[in-house]
Protein backbone atom coordinates (compact mmCIF):
# COMPACT_ATOMS: atom_id res chain seq x y z
CA UNK A 1 0.00 0.00 0.00
CA UNK A 2 1.39 3.34 -0.65
CA UNK A 3 1.94 5.82 2.02
CA UNK A 4 2.82 9.14 1.19
CA UNK A 5 4.31 11.25 4.45
CA UNK A 6 3.93 14.88 4.78
CA UNK A 7 4.92 16.86 7.68
CA UNK A 8 2.85 19.65 9.08
CA UNK A 9 5.53 22.23 10.18
CA UNK A 10 8.96 22.30 9.94
CA UNK A 11 9.69 21.75 13.76
CA UNK A 12 7.58 18.24 13.04
CA UNK A 13 10.70 17.59 10.49
CA UNK A 14 13.46 18.54 12.12
CA UNK A 15 12.76 16.62 15.22
CA UNK A 16 12.00 13.45 12.89
CA UNK A 17 15.09 13.97 11.41
CA UNK A 18 17.37 14.56 14.27
CA UNK A 19 15.53 11.18 16.11
CA UNK A 20 16.10 9.37 13.19
CA UNK A 21 19.95 10.68 13.06
CA UNK A 22 20.22 9.94 16.44
CA UNK A 23 18.66 6.41 16.59
CA UNK A 24 20.35 5.56 13.12
CA UNK A 25 23.65 6.21 15.11
CA UNK A 26 23.15 3.41 16.89
CA UNK A 27 24.35 -0.27 16.19
CA UNK A 28 21.27 -1.64 17.98
CA UNK A 29 18.88 -0.29 15.99
CA UNK A 30 16.47 -2.26 13.40
CA UNK A 31 14.22 0.18 12.10
CA UNK A 32 13.02 3.48 12.82
CA UNK A 33 9.65 4.05 11.77
CA UNK A 34 7.01 7.40 11.01
CA UNK A 35 3.79 6.46 12.23
CA UNK A 36 -0.21 7.56 12.32
CA UNK A 37 -1.06 11.10 10.51
CA UNK A 38 2.27 12.32 9.30
CA UNK A 39 2.92 8.89 7.91
CA UNK A 40 -0.24 9.47 6.01
CA UNK A 41 -0.02 13.12 5.30
CA UNK A 42 -3.14 13.65 7.69
CA UNK A 43 -0.55 15.83 10.00
CA UNK A 44 -1.67 19.26 11.29
CA UNK A 45 0.04 22.04 13.51
CA UNK A 46 -1.61 20.33 16.48
CA UNK A 47 -0.88 17.30 15.69
CA UNK A 48 1.98 14.96 17.44
CA UNK A 49 4.80 13.27 16.10
CA UNK A 50 4.37 9.41 16.03
CA UNK A 51 7.50 7.43 16.01
CA UNK A 52 7.97 3.80 16.32
CA UNK A 53 11.92 2.73 16.67
CA UNK A 54 12.73 -1.55 16.47
CA UNK A 55 15.69 -2.86 18.27
CA UNK A 56 16.38 -6.19 19.02
CA UNK A 57 14.16 -7.35 22.45
CA UNK A 58 17.89 -7.81 25.09
CA UNK A 59 18.87 -4.23 23.99
CA UNK A 60 15.11 -2.66 24.01
CA UNK A 61 15.36 -1.49 27.98
CA UNK A 62 18.82 -0.21 27.50
CA UNK A 63 18.42 1.92 24.03
CA UNK A 64 15.30 3.72 25.59
CA UNK A 65 17.01 4.65 28.86
CA UNK A 66 19.82 6.44 26.42
CA UNK A 67 17.08 7.95 24.09
CA UNK A 68 15.11 9.31 27.54
CA UNK A 69 18.50 11.23 28.23
CA UNK A 70 19.19 12.17 24.62
CA UNK A 71 15.23 13.54 24.25
CA UNK A 72 15.48 15.37 27.44
CA UNK A 73 18.13 17.62 26.43
CA UNK A 74 17.77 18.14 23.05
CA UNK A 75 16.51 21.43 21.45
CA UNK A 76 14.24 20.29 17.96
CA UNK A 77 12.08 17.94 20.51
CA UNK A 78 11.80 21.24 22.69
CA UNK A 79 10.65 23.23 19.93
CA UNK A 80 8.10 20.66 18.62
CA UNK A 81 6.20 20.90 21.90
CA UNK A 82 5.77 24.76 20.80
CA UNK A 83 4.59 23.91 17.46
CA UNK A 84 0.86 23.47 18.34
CA UNK A 85 -1.13 22.80 21.51
CA UNK A 86 -0.97 19.47 20.98
CA UNK A 87 1.88 18.85 19.18
CA UNK A 88 3.75 16.22 21.64
CA UNK A 89 6.07 13.39 20.65
CA UNK A 90 5.14 9.27 21.29
CA UNK A 91 7.80 7.44 20.62
CA UNK A 92 7.58 3.82 21.41
CA UNK A 93 11.26 1.80 22.16
CA UNK A 94 10.08 -1.81 21.65
CA UNK A 95 10.96 -5.04 19.96
CA UNK A 96 8.10 -5.42 17.34
CA UNK A 97 7.45 -8.50 18.57
CA UNK A 98 3.42 -8.47 17.93
CA UNK A 99 1.39 -11.39 19.58
CA UNK A 100 -2.14 -12.32 19.33
CA UNK A 101 -4.19 -11.27 22.28
CA UNK A 102 -8.34 -12.12 22.88
CA UNK A 103 -11.54 -10.51 23.04
CA UNK A 104 -13.34 -11.19 25.66
CA UNK A 105 -16.26 -9.80 27.37
CA UNK A 106 -14.14 -6.92 28.67
CA UNK A 107 -13.10 -5.42 25.48
CA UNK A 108 -10.49 -7.02 22.48
CA UNK A 109 -6.75 -6.51 21.72
CA UNK A 110 -5.43 -3.99 19.14
CA UNK A 111 -4.23 -6.76 17.56
CA UNK A 112 -5.23 -5.83 13.67
CA UNK A 113 -4.65 -1.87 14.84
CA UNK A 114 -1.23 -2.80 15.52
CA UNK A 115 -0.13 -4.67 12.73
CA UNK A 116 -1.39 -2.16 10.22
CA UNK A 117 0.51 1.23 11.75
CA UNK A 118 3.36 -0.80 11.89
CA UNK A 119 3.75 -2.94 9.13
CA UNK A 120 0.94 -1.18 6.50
CA UNK A 121 0.74 2.40 7.04
CA UNK A 122 4.20 3.43 8.31
CA UNK A 123 7.01 5.07 6.93
CA UNK A 124 10.80 3.76 7.25
CA UNK A 125 12.51 6.30 7.94
CA UNK A 126 15.87 4.47 8.40
CA UNK A 127 16.37 0.61 8.52
CA UNK A 128 19.29 -1.73 9.69
CA UNK A 129 19.31 -5.26 8.34
CA UNK A 130 16.31 -6.97 7.34
CA UNK A 131 15.08 -7.99 10.73
CA UNK A 132 12.11 -5.57 10.24
CA UNK A 133 11.12 -6.55 6.86
CA UNK A 134 11.06 -10.68 8.54
CA UNK A 135 8.86 -9.81 11.24
CA UNK A 136 6.59 -7.81 8.28
CA UNK A 137 6.68 -11.09 6.73
CA UNK A 138 5.18 -12.74 9.54
CA UNK A 139 1.68 -10.56 9.41
CA UNK A 140 1.93 -9.33 5.15
CA UNK A 141 -0.42 -9.05 3.08
CA UNK A 142 -3.00 -10.62 6.23
CA UNK A 143 -2.37 -13.30 9.02
CA UNK A 144 -3.38 -16.83 8.33
CA UNK A 145 -7.02 -17.92 7.49
CA UNK A 146 -7.01 -20.15 11.02
CA UNK A 147 -6.36 -17.23 13.05
CA UNK A 148 -8.82 -14.99 10.45
CA UNK A 149 -11.65 -17.59 11.39
CA UNK A 150 -11.28 -17.27 14.89
CA UNK A 151 -10.62 -13.45 15.05
CA UNK A 152 -14.02 -12.90 12.91
CA UNK A 153 -16.21 -15.19 14.91
CA UNK A 154 -15.05 -13.81 18.27
CA UNK A 155 -15.92 -10.22 16.59
CA UNK A 156 -18.85 -11.32 15.81
CA UNK A 157 -19.59 -12.45 19.48
CA UNK A 158 -18.42 -9.72 20.79
CA UNK A 159 -20.93 -7.41 18.49
CA UNK A 160 -23.71 -9.46 18.99
CA UNK A 161 -24.37 -11.62 22.74
CA UNK A 162 -21.57 -9.12 24.52
CA UNK A 163 -23.29 -5.92 23.73
CA UNK A 164 -26.08 -5.02 21.72
CA UNK A 165 -28.02 -8.21 23.39
CA UNK A 166 -27.56 -6.46 26.23
CA UNK A 167 -28.95 -3.03 25.52
CA UNK A 168 -32.90 -3.74 25.67
CA UNK A 169 -32.06 -4.89 29.31
CA UNK A 170 -30.35 -1.74 30.35
CA UNK A 171 -32.78 0.53 28.54
CA UNK A 172 -35.64 -1.52 30.58
CA UNK A 173 -33.82 -0.11 33.45
CA UNK A 174 -33.72 3.11 32.09
CA UNK A 175 -29.75 2.70 32.17
CA UNK A 176 -29.34 4.66 29.14
CA UNK A 177 -25.44 5.96 29.07
CA UNK A 178 -24.88 1.90 29.87
CA UNK A 179 -26.83 1.09 26.77
CA UNK A 180 -24.60 3.71 24.77
CA UNK A 181 -21.69 2.71 26.29
CA UNK A 182 -22.53 -1.13 24.90
CA UNK A 183 -23.49 0.27 21.51
CA UNK A 184 -20.22 2.07 21.08
CA UNK A 185 -18.32 -0.99 22.24
CA UNK A 186 -20.56 -3.01 19.82
CA UNK A 187 -19.30 0.08 16.84
CA UNK A 188 -15.90 -0.72 17.20
CA UNK A 189 -16.32 -4.34 17.47
CA UNK A 190 -18.29 -4.20 14.04
CA UNK A 191 -15.54 -2.05 12.65
CA UNK A 192 -12.69 -4.74 13.60
CA UNK A 193 -14.85 -7.87 11.96
CA UNK A 194 -15.60 -5.43 9.00
CA UNK A 195 -11.50 -5.41 7.93
CA UNK A 196 -11.04 -8.61 9.29
CA UNK A 197 -13.98 -10.15 6.85
CA UNK A 198 -12.09 -8.22 4.50
CA UNK A 199 -8.52 -8.86 5.06
CA UNK A 200 -7.44 -5.83 5.65
CA UNK A 201 -5.61 -4.27 8.39
CA UNK A 202 -7.30 -0.51 10.22
CA UNK A 203 -6.10 2.20 11.25
CA UNK A 204 -7.96 2.80 14.12
CA UNK A 205 -11.78 2.17 16.02
CA UNK A 206 -12.43 5.54 16.79
CA UNK A 207 -11.08 7.80 14.27
CA UNK A 208 -10.32 8.35 10.00
CA UNK A 209 -13.51 6.61 10.24
CA UNK A 210 -14.47 7.75 6.29
CA UNK A 211 -11.49 7.14 5.54
CA UNK A 212 -11.07 3.68 6.34
CA UNK A 213 -14.03 2.60 5.50
CA UNK A 214 -15.32 4.89 2.09
CA UNK A 215 -12.03 4.74 0.81
CA UNK A 216 -9.70 2.05 1.98
CA UNK A 217 -12.26 -0.49 1.92
CA UNK A 218 -14.23 1.06 -0.89
CA UNK A 219 -17.22 0.56 0.84
CA UNK A 220 -18.71 4.31 0.66
CA UNK A 221 -22.52 3.09 0.42
CA UNK A 222 -21.52 1.08 4.05
CA UNK A 223 -20.00 4.87 5.54
CA UNK A 224 -22.85 6.55 4.37
CA UNK A 225 -25.43 4.44 6.58
CA UNK A 226 -22.75 4.49 9.95
CA UNK A 227 -22.84 8.42 10.75
CA UNK A 228 -27.32 7.96 10.97
CA UNK A 229 -26.72 4.86 13.93
CA UNK A 230 -25.68 7.84 16.52
CA UNK A 231 -27.98 10.30 15.33
CA UNK A 232 -30.83 10.02 18.29
CA UNK A 233 -34.18 11.93 18.67
CA UNK A 234 -34.44 11.82 22.03
CA UNK A 235 -31.32 9.79 23.99
CA UNK A 236 -34.07 8.57 27.00
CA UNK A 237 -35.86 6.36 25.31
CA UNK A 238 -36.17 3.22 23.82
CA UNK A 239 -34.29 4.59 20.68
CA UNK A 240 -31.01 2.69 21.02
CA UNK A 241 -32.81 -0.67 20.58
CA UNK A 242 -33.59 0.61 17.33
CA UNK A 243 -30.13 1.64 16.40
CA UNK A 244 -28.93 -2.06 17.86
CA UNK A 245 -30.84 -3.63 15.44
CA UNK A 246 -29.84 -1.86 12.88
CA UNK A 247 -26.23 -2.46 13.84
CA UNK A 248 -26.82 -5.80 14.52
CA UNK A 249 -28.38 -5.93 10.53
CA UNK A 250 -25.48 -4.53 9.41
CA UNK A 251 -23.08 -6.97 11.16
CA UNK A 252 -24.99 -9.96 9.15
CA UNK A 253 -24.21 -7.91 5.90
CA UNK A 254 -20.45 -7.29 6.25
CA UNK A 255 -18.82 -9.35 8.78
CA UNK A 256 -19.03 -12.54 7.12
CA UNK A 257 -16.87 -15.43 6.41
Amino acid sequence: MSVTAAYPTEAHERAATAITEYFAAREETDAVLLVCSCARGKGTPDSCLDMQVIAPTEVVAAVEADWLRFAAEDETIANLARAGRFSDLHLDVWDGVIVPGVIDDEGFDYLEVSVGNLFVYSVPLFLHGDRFERLAAGWLPFYDDELRRERLASARWFVLENNLARIPWFVERELYFQAFDRFYRAFQGFLLGLHVARRTYPLAYNKWIREQVAERLGLPELYERLPHLFELDRFESSALEGKATQLRELVEEYVVL
